[in-house]
């Protein structure tokens, strides 16, 4: 029964991953690479892109019925998110995300889970980026995770930017969990 749950989990998971591409995918392209102006710093765009960066995330409460947690609350755990967004058009692209996880309490300080984080990118405008990604963790939890982000201020060589995350988990004999988290970091 657990492998037939297990299943049906990860093949919604990987049709929510890859909903964004195939929409997007369907609208007409004229061609793989285009140069687009970009209006902010005044100079061309060649797409596809690719764009790097590194940053450090905080959950802060998690709600599950096996009972509520607060980080800051018996120990601290903080993950330090890397990844690679290749940027198909001004729009669209896609982010492949590792994310080491280190917890720290009274007696000891350790890694406790690395995050392989994949997803889809849609800009929204005015600074917004909405990211859809699939999560899969080798503390033996997967599900996916909605992600609101936004530059707050952009360098010519490198962007800082925060994040919103809403992290949902399933699976390794534990009840489905929601975690609100906090991100921010550079882009370059």
């Amino acid at each position: 029964m657990k492998l037939k749950i297990l299943f049906t989990y990860s093949i919604l998971i990987f049709n929510f991953s890859f909903l964004l591409s195939y929409v997007h995918a369907q609208a007409p392209v004229e061609d793989s690479t285009r140069i687009i102006k970009d209006k902010l710093n005044k100079e061309e765009v060649l797409y596809p892109e690719i764009k790097g960066y590194i940053g450090i995330v905080h959950p802060l409460y998690t709600i599950s019925s096996e009972g509520n947690s607060s980080n800051f609350d018996g120990y601290y755990l903080v993950g330090l998110p890397c990844g690679i967004n290749i940027w198909k058009s001004k729009k669209f692209g896609v982010s492949f995300e590792f994310t080491p996880f280190i917890r720290s309490d009274a007696k000891t300080t350790k890694v406790s889970n690395y995050l392989f984080h994949p997803g889809a990118l849609y800009r929204l405008g005015k600074n917004f980026t909405l990211i859809g990604r699939a999560a899969f963790e080798t503390g033996g939890r997967f599900g996916f995770t909605p992600i609101l982000n936004t530059v707050y201020k952009r360098y010519k060589t490198h962007n800082l930017f925060a994040a919103i995350l809403l992290p949902v988990r399933f699976g390794n004999d534990h009840p489905a969990s929601v975690t609100a988290a906090f991100q921010f970091g550079i882009g370059f």
